[in-house]
C-alpha cells in the first residue's frame, strides 16, 4: 500500500511539472506573439526604400570621408602621418567599401538563418510574419550597401574565406540562444559604429543617410533578437550555457578585414592601437550580451576565446 501511495505521489508530481511546463510554454508563446505584433506595426509605420529615400544622383562632398579618421586601420601610426589628405580620404573610402561588403555578407547570412526559422515555423503566427518582414528589410539593406559601393566606385571587398567558412558553419550548427547571440554580436557592433557616424559632419552625407536608415530599422531587429535570446537563455540549464555562448563570428569581428591598400603585414602590424580600439568596442557589446546568459558560467569561457582570437593584435 505504501509503495502504491508513493508511486501515486510521484505520478502526481510529474503531472504537476508537465502542467507547469505547458503553462510556461503558453506564456512564452503569448509574449512572443505580442512582441512580434508590435514590431510588425512599427515596420508598417516606419520603413524605408533606399531606391526612393536616397538621392543617389547627388554629388559626393569634397574633403569628407566615409568613415571617421580614428576608425581607419592606420590612424595613429607613422604610416598614417606620411599620407596626404587625399590619400587618407581614399583609404577611408576603400575601408568603408570593405565594411559594406562584409555587411552584405553578414546580412545574407542573417537572412539564411531567419529563413530557416520561418520554414520550420507557423506562417499564420505573428512571430514568423515578423521574421519574414525582417528578411525583407535586410534584403533592402543589402541592396542599399551595394548601391553605395557602386556609387563610390571601389572594388567589391568582403570577408576572407575562413570567415565565410565559419559563417556556413554557423548556419549549419547554430540553434536557439547561440543563434540569436551570434546575430546580436554582429548587429550590435555595427549599430554602435554607425551611431558614431550619423551626426558627424566630417562624414559624407550619403554615408550618414545610409547609417540613419540602417540604425532606425535595425533597432527593431536588435530588440527582437534580444527578446528571443532572453527567452531562450532562460530555459537553459547551467550545463548547457557554455555551449550556447555565441563565438562563431568572433574570428570575423576580432580581426581587421580591411584591404591591404598601403602595404603588407609589417605596415599592418603598426596599426595595433587602432585594432585595440575595435576590440574594446567589441568587448563592450559582448559584455552587454553576456548579461542575458549566466555570467558566472559563461563569462570566463567567452573571454578566454575572445582573448585567444585577439592575441595577434596585442
Amino acid at each position: 500500500m505504501g509503495a502504491e501511495i508513493l508511486a501515486g505521489h510521484e505520478q502526481a508530481g510529474r503531472a504537476h511539472g508537465h502542467d507547469r511546463a505547458r503553462r510556461a510554454d503558453r506564456e512564452h508563446r503569448t509574449d512572443r506573439e505580442r512582441t512580434a505584433a508590435r514590431l510588425l506595426r512599427s515596420t508598417a509605420a516606419r520603413s524605408y526604400d533606399p531606391d526612393l529615400d536616397i538621392d543617389w544622383s547627388a554629388p559626393l562632398a569634397e574633403s569628407k570621408g566615409f568613415i571617421p579618421e580614428h576608425r581607419c586601420s592606420l590612424y595613429g601610426t607613422a604610416l598614417w602621418e606620411q599620407l596626404s589628405p587625399q590619400q587618407r580620404l581614399e583609404l577611408r573610402k576603400h575601408e568603408a567599401a570593405s565594411l559594406l561588403g562584409t555587411g552584405i555578407w553578414f546580412e545574407s547570412l542573417l537572412m539564411r538563418m531567419l529563413a530557416k526559422l520561418a520554414c520550420h515555423g507557423d506562417p499564420a503566427s505573428r512571430h514568423v510574419q515578423y521574421i519574414l518582414a525582417e528578411i525583407a528589410e535586410e534584403c533592402r539593406h543589402s541592396i542599399m550597401f551595394a548601391r553605395v559601393i557602386e556609387r563610390i566606385g571601389t572594388p567589391v571587398y568582403g570577408p576572407p574565406w575562413h570567415a565565410r567558412a565559419m559563417g556556413d558553419l554557423l548556419f549549419a550548427l547554430a540553434r536557439g540562444p547561440a543563434l540569436w547571440g551570434a546575430i546580436l554580436i554582429g548587429e550590435e557592433i555595427t549599430d554602435r559604429f554607425q551611431r558614431e557616424m550619423v551626426n558627424d559632419e566630417t562624414i559624407q552625407p550619403l554615408a550618414r543617410m545610409v547609417n540613419r536608415i540602417h540604425i532606425m530599422e535595425e533597432a527593431r531587429h536588435i530588440g527582437f533578437a534580444r527578446e528571443e535570446l532572453t527567452r531562450r537563455a532562460a530555459k537553459l540549464s547551467r550545463a548547457e550555457l557554455p555551449f550556447h555562448v555565441p563565438r562563431v563570428l568572433l574570428e570575423l569581428l576580432a580581426h581587421d578585414q580591411h584591404p591591404d591598400l598601403l602595404g603588407g603585414k609589417p605596415e599592418r602590424k603598426r596599426a595595433g592601437k587602432m585594432l585595440d580600439q575595435h576590440a574594446g568596442m567589441n568587448r563592450e557589446v559582448i559584455d552587454s550580451l553576456l548579461g542575458l546568459f549566466d555570467q558566472r558560467v559563461a563569462h570566463q569561457f567567452f573571454v578566454q576565446i575572445f582573448n585567444l582570437l585577439t592575441d595577434d593584435h596585442g
